[in-house]
């Protein structure tokens, strides 16, 4: 044989090495893994490690994994060795050359196995036949073992009804137990057969009719009815099948059954266990994929079962059926925006065919079908209507053929696979397309015009020509060619790319790529003019009026004299030229989509602009004349005749059409006449019409109370304005302008023969700007009382104390039932009490209060028991807390009606009342019980602890005994009634009967035991005695003296009866009631428990109050359980903390913090309440966590990480809030399945009486709520071995409810090639604690083509059920008590809220992390006061509330048929919740705000965090000003409503740009009055004094903006919640701890980045970490955070108020000037230090030298390629310049750069040395000094490495130099005019000039970069970061000097924690001392 060539040979030395090197790391991996998630080995089976290293590119080809998972568990190791034999040969037939990525490794490793085994065998040989035989026997034997007969007989009698199921505990067990087994026979089945392949064919044959084999077969089929489920079982007749004892989900599955009369399926075709229904005919026809049928089968199954049990409950029989309403119900909300579509574009709804309930099946099944395969596609909802509508048409054409046959879209793919035809015929070629148009975005760098979104697509087919694309789809249309890919990312910035060429097909015209329809969002700030005309329009002509007529007035006395009214008319022509404005707007922003849209828009833009331009021009000529004619005096009216008719007319037409279609009642008639030709063409003309925004108008009523509330508030706007803004204008506009004698100080060739116009512009600008922006600040001040009073409408505060909770809990159960339990539950119950049982001797009023708290005893003692779950109270609070057991008990007096309320309201009542009635006068009994029952609990307690006493004691006591008490007990009863009780019986030894019960009861509670029995019997025999010789009366001693049992006391102590567990529990909470709770303090002295401070825990009592008071909160009536609406709640995770490891844990940093040690601090009392639930104490808790050997080592670590991350914003506190979701319903489920046998109110009965109460709860449950969390990238960090895939691993194993939905990346190598599929799984937790996919539906591509968080809800929003959805953050959290109130929540969907149903339910939210910080605390007073006060308002009367990230719920199915529940077009759409709000209200959805429900959020803690937050926010809605959906709703909503709309969302940031803008304003015309010397000619005159008040004024107002004034809704919603004395302490309180100073930092930052999203783009998303900020921030960080965004602006501010202050008059007084520049001066100092007062250690002496290191090495560190911006200063300052792309960019950069020229322009003219010269060449001199001091610079700059050979010429030069240079300037100051001040003076000119020529350079970079002086611009660009660096630093570090400084920066910061007694200075110092001190 021919030698292999030598370069292929592998020596065995060398083969054996591999081998072992692979083995250690296979091994390794395994150990590594164990050693991550050692916190499951107690849940996760053990493995051997090498399943956990299957390939991915094997593992989805076969299951390989559980072969080798079976081989770890076979006990037999020659069984196990033929497993991985069989395993290693299925891996060499799929990659037989191992191309795949590890493939290799894993043969090796299997290998090496392998071998090992086989050397277990000690050289013993088995053949195939012997090997089959050891199969077949093991597994045998296996079976016997585990009793699989037995099981499986069982089973067969139960399902057959002759055997009760049993605890569904023993249930769950069993299935788990046979699936496990017919998983093992499945995989020995194949090993069988994959031995019988290789044996001898004779022996095979035999073998085949073994019954071995025969079983081994049957048994491994069987493992299908056994394999996972979503909810429903319906593939899985093995499972266990609660659900088919509901006979809405029985009638509903049977609805969709195959019947006789449908095509005939052929034989060939493979379908599943279950029987032929409508699904499988659906999947055959159209090559729908098999999961997505599933999938989609049990939702429609689930969303009829929920519409059938609110349209009424079924009978429980096998026959029952749907109702018809049901059916259509149903079929009509999931077909409802198809059959407007068709509306829209002409054609027949297919539903009109579908003439039974059948066909309406069939047609609501293949839609969603179409929606649940059509990935990316949903986000086009009309897209998805098109492809229903052609596949419906075919429907109706198959389901009359005889047979069953396929689409003609039905094509087998390269492997001959149909299962994907529907995905890959038609969906895929759409998303192909979309998918190029995302690439092409280029990550969303591309303008927004040179590339189609989502929205653009689904455009197209909102007009008829779109069935142009045929059926199936024309591949070369216009709509489906693709961009061509771009060469380069500079490309991008040469706008749109180029397109294909035009397809030519024969027989067709020339089609071109179809681009933009109906909207391009082009960036310019002319979209805020665009979108919201009508209010600059208003606003516009309002100024205009109001100034001519005050301009008009004489004396300030106003007047409306016809010259006035004409005068004022000049607003008409603003009016009509600001109309023609946007209608050229209108065609100017289209350009880009002329070629693909219709021609009828184009026409209407162009008649539009030909009427507005004719009017324009026709009504100034007019005008013109007009005033012409008047000021000719002659006294005609003519051309004002026709002026005004012409303006009458126009303005008479514009109020009828205005009227007609903006009035709601008006605009619905007309909708009635639409079809009137006259009526559409004025619709046309009048309103752009688009598929949505049609009908966007609220029912009168609602209109009425927007439109009084905007009335009133332009009332106050407009007078405000007028008489404090325009009036006191008036006579100094007319001062300046008739002033003569104003000397200039510079060259001025403008002003001063203008009438001093840049003087009255500097004098106007401000105030004008303020015109503008003060609208927000009367909007936020009317809107936050407005809110307040519709807070204390709806009942809010009411309860927000400890106190008003005790005062008012009597009433809380009456309230929870008339709120919170079904109308018939309760009155069922108290009905239950018979005239015989005693209920006719008692008042119904009685019965019905104990009912009702019974019914509320169960919730209220669940939520506490969550709350001590939680460690938010401690044992002893929990069971002062608890209510206890309130069944009514019967005695010969009849029933006991009497109320047991919780110990905390009746603990220490009863020795209260005792020593009251042990002080009182004898005979004043009545006075006595007023005194007692003045404290209602009081009254309580005694009337308990007397009834106690009695039934105790009767317990207790043998016959005589008993006959003794009653005695005692009836005189008793009967003096209290005559009112002699008093005067009888000896109320002085009370305290001693007293004492010798508590001791008695001490005894009774517990277990008997002979020492207990002794002291009881003595404790009974001391409290005979006090009773018989000292209490009772003479008399009555005497009376029972005579009786012959009482003479003997012994005989009645004898024989006592042991109180059976229901009494000692009586007798336990008796000696609570009489004994003094007392508490050891922290110094471990005893003391009184103060009762009425419980609990103590703050967050517990907010939340106890809370859920209190929204009891008496107006909400809807609770349904029953099965009544109520399904709902979902959807989780979008990506990367963040899913739990803390304790490695997270422990972890110091840089201080010595660990997350452990601040949480401990932070919560003190929830730490030790954690240390009594685990039963340790600390020290022992930290031994048992590093003694990983000991028992308790695992738990204990589990709860210590699971404690840790309930108090982070974690994936496990979500998942732990939602769930309490399924709690609720369980609890609640199990009251009416207990107390409730009314088939319409209760659970199934015949469930209830097989599984009970708990399991049909439980089954209820599921059907009604399901958690879904995706997960994006589980799959990978599966593979990956993440903590984070571990982690969520537990979670669903701890919750049986919880899905995980995420995104698989599987690799295929095929031909060595390697394709990529995307897949979107379901998982759950199965019975072997490892998730189980339950659905697994292929994806066209690659799914992230947008934004990333609404991709990742797309994908998973297929997986979840329900009516509704409620969408949750990561980091939210929820309370069991709210949980509780979702029934009625949802019943908000069939409540009135307007003129439509709501399909967006608010909800409100509680911010958590308030008490972390200061800056924590202000940022949730902030949120909380929007969250509730804010969407209270916007909501009504407003209504104008959208979606804005909250909790919010939606109508599930009226989203998931219009887009989704979010936007996902990259970049446009970056704050993509609120999209999903204008989506909803432009298709006619109404959302609205309900706040008896509210939600845990958790916010950014750290002031970086908190800016990110905010940029974010900014940017979004800067990117939201340019887009379609703001356009809008600012067209069509009506006036008013448009109003509230702006200045409610993109109104707000343009308001807050402005106030910005209007300080610069303000101090750049005081600089320009004061270097040109107009204020000094003004001050000298002493007519204009008093514009120095208006002045000072108007600069104050800004104060009050930032301010007051923003802080109004705060203190409304602290007053209306916290009351007046509360809410004053707490604003004075965030006063002092500078929250003005914050707010005004958060100022600068969404003015910044607002504005630069609009006018550059680059809006991105910014991760904020949501983790615990405590460690200190770099000085270098946070320049280079702030540097661009407040520390240049404040800089340019400070500047401005220097020069003002320089060159301002000279007589201005002190007092004047800080009138004027307080506000400014705040703003700016705010601006340049609040990053570092609020930044922790930001004053400490170390801190500080280390930043000073730290940025020093940044800003000089000379860095290359790819370094990161935190290391290079210049790597920062080039990505600061990466949102520079377009020239339109470039252009507005050098245009606002020029303002900076201004200082240089006016000091040159200031200087000794011009001599006062106003000659424009002394400017030009100060150029000349500029570049010579550039060149100065250069010089000494010159490169060290240029200059290497010459370094001492080069040097000496420089010295020379620099000495000429300072001998010339001492020079100059000697002989010429110049002095030291002029030296400074230039230096405060140039800085400015300098920092704007940088600006100009670095906008004009691409042609710059390329030349030698850009170097130059570098180097000057550093020299200018490290001055403002240094200025900034400077302040600080010396500050940093005194260390009180840091002391109270840390008090100050801190400073809620310190009044929850948390030391902070600790976590500041750390645990361990500073290494560096």
């Amino acid at each position: 044989m021919e030698r292999p060539p030598r370069s292929n040979r592998i020596s065995k030395r060398v083969l054996g090495n591999w081998e072992r090197l692979v083995y250690a790391r296979l091994r390794a991996d395994e150990g590594r893994t164990s050693f991550n998630h050692e916190d499951y080995r107690r849940t996760t089976p053990e493995t051997s490690g090498s399943s956990q290293a299957v390939p991915q590119s094997l593992s989805d080809q076969a299951n390989i994994e559980a072969i080798l998972q079976a081989a770890d568990e076979v006990d037999d190791v020659q069984v196990a060795r033929l497993l991985n034999q069989y395993a290693f040969d299925l891996v060499q037939k799929l990659d037989p050359t191992s191309e795949g990525r590890g493939v290799l490794q894993f043969k090796t490793g299997l290998q090496s196995i392998i071998k090992r085994k086989q050397a277990a065998r000690a050289g013993q040989q088995m053949d195939r036949n012997e090997e089959i035989i050891l199969v077949q026997d093991y597994y045998t034997r296996y079976r016997a073992e585990h009793g699989i007969d037995q099981m499986e007989e069982e089973f067969r009698l139960q399902q057959e009804g002759r055997l009760s199921g049993g605890e569904p505990d023993s249930m769950e067990k069993r299935a788990r137990m046979m699936r496990k087994v017919y998983e093992i026979s499945r995989i020995l089945n194949d090993v069988v057969d994959y031995l019988l392949i290789t044996a001898e064919p004779e022996a095979a044959s035999r073998f085949q009719l073994t019954e071995e084999k025969r079983r081994l077969e049957e048994d491994a089929k069987k493992v299908k009815e056994y394999m996972t489920f979503n909810i429903l079982p319906l593939e899985r007749p093995g499972v266990s099948n609660a659900f088919s004892y509901f006979p809405e989900v029985t009638a509903a599955t049977r609805a969709f059954f195959y019947t006789a009369d449908l095509p005939i399926f052929p034989e060939e075709y493979e379908r599943d266990e279950r029987p032929l229904d409508l699904f499988h005919f659906l999947h055959y026809c159209f090559g729908f994929q098999r999961d997505n049928v599933a999938n989609q089968r049990e939702h429609l199954i689930l969303l009829l079962a929920s519409a059938q049990t609110r349209m009424g409950f079924l009978p429980d029989t096998e026959s029952s059926k749907l109702d018809d309403a049901t059916i259509n119900n149903v079929h009509q909300r999931i077909l409802e925006n198809y059959i407007r579509w068709c509306r829209f574009v002409r054609r027949e709804p297919m539903s009109k065919r579908a003439f039974t309930q059948q066909r309406r099946l069939f047609l609501t099944a293949l839609y969603l079908l179409v929606w649940g395969e059509a990935s990316n596609l949903r986000f086009m909802p009309e897209c998805l209507c098109y492809i229903f509508h052609h596949m419906a048409d075919e429907l109706f054409d198959l389901l009359e053929q005889p047979y069953v046959e396929r689409s003609k879209c039905v094509k087998p793919n390269a492997d001959n696979i149909v299962e994907f035809s529907f995905l890959e015929q038609i969906i895929t070629p759409v998303y192909q397309v979309v998918a190029a148009e995302a690439q092409s975005s280029g990550n969303g760098i591309a303008p927004h015009g040179a590339w189609r979104n989502y929205d653009d697509f689904n455009e197209f087919f909102w007009a008829p020509n779109c069935f142009e694309l045929s059926w199936p789809w024309r591949l070369e249309s216009g709509f489906f060619m693709k961009p061509q890919k771009p060469k380069s990312s500079w490309s991008f910035r040469r706008g749109p790319q180029k397109e294909e060429k035009p397809v030519v097909v024969p027989g067709r015209r020339k089609e071109h790529k179809v681009g933009k329809i109906h909207f391009v969002e082009h960036r310019t700030a002319f979209h805020l003019y665009h979108s919201f005309h009508r209010l600059w329009i208003f606003f516009l002509c309002m100024l205009q009026g109001l100034t001519i007529w005050a301009f008009c007035s004489k004396n300030k006395t106003l007047n409306l004299h016809v010259r006035t009214i004409k005068e004022i008319m000049s607003v008409v022509p603003t009016f009509v030229v600001m109309k023609l404005f946007k209608a050229l707007l209108d065609a100017l922003f289209m350009w880009g989509a002329y070629r693909s849209t219709r021609l009828r828009i184009v026409v209407r833009m162009l008649l539009r602009c030909v009427w507005y331009a004719g009017m324009s021009a026709a009504i100034i000529f007019l005008y013109v004349k007009t005033l012409q004619e008047d000021s000719s005096n002659t006294g005609s009216q003519k051309w004002f005749t026709i002026f005004y008719i012409v303006v009458a007319s126009y303005a008479g037409t514009h109020l009828v059409l205005s009227v007609l279609f903006r009035i709601p009642w008006l605009r619905r008639q007309s909708d009635k006449c639409s079809n009137l030709s006259i009526i559409q063409f004025i619709k046309w003309v009048q309103q752009e019409r688009y598929y949505v925004g049609r009908g966007l108008y609220e029912r009168m009523r609602d209109y009425i109370r927007y439109l009084l509330f905007w009335i009133f508030l332009l009332a106050c706007k407009f007078a405000f304005s007028f008489h404090f803004q325009i009036m006191p204008m008036v006579s100094l506009t007319r001062i300046v302008i008739n002033i003569k004698d104003i000397r200039y100080r510079w060259h001025d060739d403008i002003s001063s023969s203008n009438h001093n116009a840049l003087t009255l512009v500097a004098l106007w600008a401000a105030v004008v700007l303020i015109y503008f922006v003060d609208i927000q600040v009367w909007y936020t001040v009317i809107s936050a009382l407005l809110g307040g009073l519709e807070g204390a409408r709806d009942k809010l505060g009411e309860i927000r104390t400890l106190a008003m909770l005790r005062k008012r809990f009597a009433s809380f159960p009456e309230v929870f039932v008339r709120h919170m339990q079904p109308p018939r539950l309760g009155s069922q119950m108290s009905s239950q009490m018979s005239p015989a049982d005693g209920g006719a001797q008692v008042g119904s009023k009685a019965i019905k209060e104990k009912v009702d708290a019974i019914k509320f005893a169960p919730i209220w003692n669940k939520v506490i028991m969550s709350l001590r779950e939680e460690d938010l109270i401690n044992n002893r609070e929990r069971d002062l807390l608890i209510m206890p057991d309130n069944r009514i008990s019967y005695t010969n007096k009849g029933p006991n009606l009497l109320i047991h309320w919780p110990l905390f309201l009746l603990a220490n009542k009863v020795q209260i009342a005792v020593e009251l009635a042990a002080g009182h006068k004898i005979g004043s009994q009545p006075e006595l019980s007023d005194e007692i029952r003045r404290d209602e609990y009081m009254g309580f307690a005694v009337q308990e602890a007397f009834q106690g006493l009695e039934a105790t004691l009767l317990s207790l006591l043998n016959h005589n005994g008993q006959r003794w008490v009653e005695r005692v007990f009836e005189c008793v009863d009967k003096d209290l009634r005559d009112g002699n009780f008093v005067s009888r019986f000896r109320l002085s030894k009370l305290r001693d009967v007293l004492e010798k019960t508590r001791e008695l009861t001490e005894q009774l509670g517990h277990e008997e035991t002979p020492d207990r029995r002794t002291k009881a019997k003595a404790a009974l025999g001391l409290l005979f005695e006090v009773v018989w010789d000292d209490f009772i009366p003479t008399d009555l001693r005497e009376e029972m003296v005579k009786v012959p049992v009482f003479q003997h006391p012994a005989s009645l102590l004898s024989d006592l009866h042991w109180p059976n567990e229901f009494r000692q529990a009586a007798a336990g909470r008796l000696n609570d009631l009489l004994a003094v709770q007392k508490i050891k303090d922290a110094e471990g002295k005893t003391k009184t428990l103060d009762t009425e401070s419980i609990p103590h825990n703050l967050e517990a009592r907010r939340r106890l109050e809370f859920f209190t008071n929204s009891l008496f909160m107006h909400m809807p009536e609770t349904p029953p359980t099965r009544k109520m609406h399904s709902f979902c709640v959807l989780t979008p995770y990506y990367e963040e903390d899913v739990m803390y490891s304790l490695d997270d844990l422990s972890k110091e940093n840089e201080d010595g913090i660990s997350i452990l040690f601040y949480l401990q601090k932070i919560y003190p009392d929830e730490w030790q309440n954690f240390l009594e639930r685990i039963q340790l104490i600390e020290n022992t808790l930290r031994r048992t966590v590093d003694q990983k050997k000991s028992e308790k080592h695992e738990e204990t670590v589990m709860d210590l990480r699971l404690w840790a991350s309930y108090r982070g914003q974690t994936l496990a506190r979500t998942v732990r809030g939602m769930m309490y979701y399924k709690t609720a319903l369980i609890l609640q489920g199990q009251q009416e399945g207990a107390s409730n046998t009314d088939v319409e109110q209760g659970l199934p009965l015949s469930m209830v009486q097989t599984h009970g109460a708990n399991c049909s709860a439980q089954a209820q449950a599921e059907l009604k709520f399901v958690y879904v969390v995706t997960c994006q990238i589980y799959g990978e960090q599966k593979k990956r071995g993440k903590a984070q895939a571990a982690d969520i691993l537990y979670l669903m194993q701890q919750n049986s409810s919880l899905r995980v939905a995420y995104i698989d990346i599987v690799e295929t190598t095929k031909d060595r090639k390697t394709a990529t599929s995307y897949y979107s799984k379901l998982v759950k937790a199965g019975p072997s604690g490892k998730d189980e996919i339950i659905y697994s539906i292929k994806l066209p591509g690659k799914v992230i083509l947008g934004e990333g968080k609404p991709e990742n809800q797309n994908h998973a929003i297929i997986f979840t059920r329900g009516d509704a959805i409620q969408t949750i953050d990561m980091n939210q959290d929820h309370f069991l008590e709210e949980a509780l109130k979702v029934r009625n929540l949802l019943e908000e969907f069939d409540c009135k809220h307007g003129l439509r149903r709501p399909t967006i339910l608010g909800v409100r939210e509680h911010v958590f992390t308030g008490s972390v910080s200061s800056l924590a605390w202000f940022m949730s007073m902030q949120e909380s006061s929007f969250v509730t006060l804010g969407q209270r308002v916007l909501a009504r009367p407003l209504k104008v509330r959208m979606h804005y990230g909250h909790p919010d719920v939606f109508d599930r199915v009226f989203h998931i048929t219009r887009g989704g529940i979010s936007k996902a077009s990259r970049v446009i759409n970056l704050s993509e919740d609120i999209f999903a709000g204008f989506n909803s209200t432009l298709r006619q959805g109404n959302i609205t705000h309900h706040e008896y429900i509210q939600v845990g959020k958790g916010r950014d803690v750290g002031l970086n965090q908190i800016a990110l937050f905010e940029a974010k926010v900014a940017s979004g809605n800067g990117e939201q000003l340019l887009s379609r959906d703001v356009y809008r709703l600012g067209q069509l909503f009506d006036f008013f409503r448009m109003l509230s709309f702006f200045f409610t969302s993109v109104g707000f940031y343009v308001t807050t740009m402005m106030t910005v803008l209007t300080l610069y304003a303000f101090l750049y015309g005081k600089a320009y009055l004061a270097l040109s010397g107009v204020d000094a000619s003004l001050t000298s005159s002493s007519n204009v004094l008093e514009s120095t008040a208006l002045q000072a004024t108007l600069n104050t107002q800004f104060l009050f903006q930032i301010g007051i004034f923003s802080a109004v809704p705060m203190i409304v919603n602290l007053i209306l919640e916290e009351g007046i004395l509360r809410a004053v302490i707490s604003f004075c309180a965030m006063q002092l701890q500078l929250a003005s100073v914050f707010f005004t930092f958060s100022l600068g930052t969404r003015t910044h980045y607002f504005g630069r999203t609009v006018l550059h783009g680059g809006a991105k998303y910014r991760s904020t970490g949501r983790g615990f900020v405590v460690r200190h921030i770099k000085f270098a960080e946070n320049y280079r955070q702030y540097s661009r965004s407040h520390f240049t602006k404040a800089l340019e501010i400070i500047i401005l108020l220097i020069v003002y202050l320089a060159y301002g008059a000279e007589d201005r007084t002190a007092v004047t000037y800080i009138l004027l520049t307080i506000s400014s001066w705040f703003l700016a100092l705010s601006w340049l230090f609040a990053p570092y007062i609020f930044n922790p250690s930001g004053f400490e002496w170390q801190k500080t030298v280390e930043d000073f290191d730290d940025w020093t090495g940044w800003l000089f560190y000379k860095g290359g390629v790819g370094v990161k911006i935190d290391y290079s200063w210049e790597a920062w300052w080039f990505d600061e310049q990466t949102h520079i792309r377009s020239t339109r960019g470039r252009f507005w950069e050098f245009m606002l750069s020029l303002r900076f020229f201004l200082f240089q322009y006016g000091v040159v003219y200031a200087l000794n040395v011009t001599q006062h010269s106003t000659a424009f060449s002394v400017y030009l001199y100060s150029w000349l000094v500029l570049i010579g001091l550039v060149i100065i610079f250069k010089i000494f700059s010159f490169s060290e490495s240029i200059s290497a050979n010459f370094q001492l010429t080069v040097r000496t030069f420089q010295a020379l130099l620099f000495t000429a240079i300072i001998a010339s300037l001492v020079v100059t100051v000697k002989k010429t005019p110049l002095t030291i001040g002029d030296v400074f003076s230039m230096a405060l000119a140039f800085i400015p000039t300098g920092w704007g020529l940088l600006n100009i350079a670095i906008a004009f970079r691409p042609w710059l970069e390329k030349t030698i002086i850009w170097k130059s611009v570098r180097e000057v660009a550093r020299i200018y970061d490290a001055c403002m660096g240094m200025l900034i630093f400077i302040p600080v570090a010396f500050l940093s000097w005194f260390p009180f400084v840091s002391t109270f920066q840390t008090r100050l910061v801190f400073n809620q924690a310190f009044s929850r007694g948390l030391e902070i200075s600790l976590i500041l110092a750390g645990n361990r001392p500073n290494k560096n001190m």
